[in-house]
Parts: structure tokens; sequence; C-alpha cells
């Protein structure tokens, strides 16, 4: 490996870790344990692979000490989830970045997870929609084995024929991918959650529309959401041994 892919690493190590000693300051200790283990393996990564002898003492010294502090996150978060006591709040601030589906939810999956639970009364307009699709499409992405997506919604009282001829489609791609989606219609329905048959429940104050509208279909954030600024929302997650199966 050349010196500056070497560097290259040790700087995202830095970067990796860095933010994982904000969210645990920010007692955000899911995904800062997340961080952890990331940053942890580009260090043994850079250990494994730098020459200079004099730098490895220094690199083993700052793995152990990362390696401590997940271990001890780890066993809080377990003694926390088997006392059903695990309750993370994540502030969304008005116009922040940085919050795509990829980053938010991504602490959240592993490859227990196989069946998703989707409440939210607004997936009605074309946005709210395509909201939707890029929530299965980051499912589909990541490191899980998701079979089954049940939503349930209210009915667009103005144009009920593009809603489900939308959710139609969502569910007839989704089925290209070995993914069964359910679409349910409530006419009480008002709060809104995500749940994951791993244990973790993710109550999202907008729902899955906590995105601004961008300025025009070719300015930056209309297809990257981790560029799309944000309305203000309130993210609250728990997890509990048995999630709700209907």
């Amino acid at each position: 490996m050349s010196q500056n892919a070497l560097v290259g690493m040790e700087s995202s190590a830095v970067t990796v870790l860095t933010r994982a000693v904000e969210l645990d300051t920010s007692s955000r200790f899911q995904e800062s344990l997340i961080c952890y283990q990331e940053g942890i393996q580009l260090l043994l990564d850079v250990l494994k692979t730098t020459k200079d002898d004099s730098k490895k003492p220094h690199y083993r010294q700052k793995i152990k000490g990362y390696m401590e502090r997940a271990e001890q996150i780890k066993i809080r978060l377990n003694q926390e989830k088997e006392e059903g006591k695990y309750h993370e709040q994540i502030k969304i601030t008005e116009n922040a970045k940085g919050f795509s589906f990829e980053k938010l939810f991504k602490p959240y999956i592993n490859e227990a997870l196989t069946e998703v639970w989707v409440e939210d009364p607004y997936i009605r307009h074309t946005h709210q929609l395509y909201n939707l699709l890029r929530f299965c499409e980051m499912l589909l992405k990541s490191p899980c084995e998701v079979k089954t997506i049940h939503l349930l919604t209210s009915h667009d009282g103005a144009s009920t024929t593009q809603q489900t001829s939308a959710l139609t489609e969502i569910q007839q791609s989704l089925k290209t991918h070995g993914i069964t989606l359910t679409i349910d219609y409530s006419t009480t329905i008002h709060d809104r959650e995500i749940r994951f048959n791993n244990g973790w429940i993710i109550k999202i104050g907008r729902g899955l529309d906590y995105f601004k509208k961008p300025q025009s279909r070719f300015s930056i954030g209309y297809c990257d959401y981790d560029l799309r600024e944000c309305h203000e929302t309130t993210v609250d997650v728990f997890h509990v041994k048995h999630t709700k199966q209907t």
C-alpha cells in the first residue's frame, strides 16, 4: 500500500472515531458503537499495513482504549435492551443536513432484520411516495434480509388513484427483489412509527417526510438525501424484546 493510501486510511479512522466520541458524549450510544467498531477496524488495518515500527505502540494503545470503551457501551446497551429501558432521542434541527435514511437507520439494521412495519398516515403525495421508495431501496442495500414490509397509511382524499397506482408499482417492483409489500389503510391513524423485527422501534415526529423540498430537480440534494435540508423533527428510538407483529 502506498504512503498516500495509508495516510488516507488513517485520516478516515480519525474522522470516524471523532464522530464516535461525539455521539458517545451526546448519549447516542447505538450510533457511537457502530462508529467505534468501524474506526477500530480502520486503525487495525493501519496497524497491519504501516512499516513504521515507532508508530505501532501508539496505534495499539489507541485501539485498546477505543475497544475498551466500545465494550463498555455494548454491555450497557445489552443491559438496557434486556430490561426494556433503552431510549435514545435524536434531534434534527431546522435546515440540518446529513440525515439520509441510510445514516439515520444504519445503526439499527443487522442480519437479523427480516420484517419491517411502517405506520405513516402521509404516504400520499408524490414526494412522500418517493420517500417510501427510497426507504425500501435503503433496506435493499443494507446488510439484512428483509422479506416483508408492512405499510399502514391513510387514503389521499384528493387523489386516491395516484396513491394506489404508485403503491402498487412499488409493491410489484419489490416483488421482483423477493420482498412482499402489504398495504393497509386506516381512517384513524395519526402516529408515525417504524418497527424492525430485530427489536428496534423508531418514531420520527414527521414520519418519513422530514426532508425539505429541493429548489429544483437539478439542485444539489435532489438525488442525495444526505445533502438535502431537513425540517426540524425529533427521532425517538426504543428497543423491545418482542416487536409487535400486527
